[in-house]
């Protein structure tokens, strides 16, 4: 199963992170597995026959990851995931890049805002990370 989320998580970066070249991807491609096997909660969509085409991982209430095939963006599924996740375990809160304008714009329609930026990842990468709240 791993395998086949990490293949979600690839597509779904590949289709909205144009701000990393191929060899961070692959670079980043390594610890997704790790990130997946531990959040608190996993949460999968799937298609009919069990293949997943979005997941999103949760720890105490905060929204940790969110990846959608692009076969299954912009149908209606990561509001549906996340309002599942508001509603089953509170989250309050997540972090996105700031260079994914898509996932921003996502996010505020969804009732969070910013309360904090950094010029940089965890990892100190030079990528502006937001820190938004739940505001409703």
């Amino acid at each position: 199963m791993i395998r086949q989320l990490l293949n979600v998580w690839e597509s779904s970066v590949r289709a909205t992170h144009d701000f990393l070249s191929e060899e961070e991807i692959i670079k980043i491609r390594e610890y997704v597995p790790m990130a997946i096997e531990n959040v608190e909660y996993l949460i999968i969509a799937e298609k009919e026959f069990g293949e997943p085409v979005a997941f999103m991982g949760i720890d105490s209430n905060r929204l940790e990851m969110l990846f959608l095939s692009p076969e299954v963006r912009g149908k209606g599924l990561g509001k549906q995931l996340l309002q599942y996740g508001i509603e089953t375990y509170n989250i309050q809160e997540l972090t996105v890049n700031e260079q994914n304008p898509q996932a921003v714009g996502f996010y505020e329609h969804m009732g969070f805002q910013t309360y904090k930026r950094t010029d940089h990842d965890e990892e100190g990468n030079p990528y502006p990370l937001l820190y938004m709240r739940l505001s409703r």
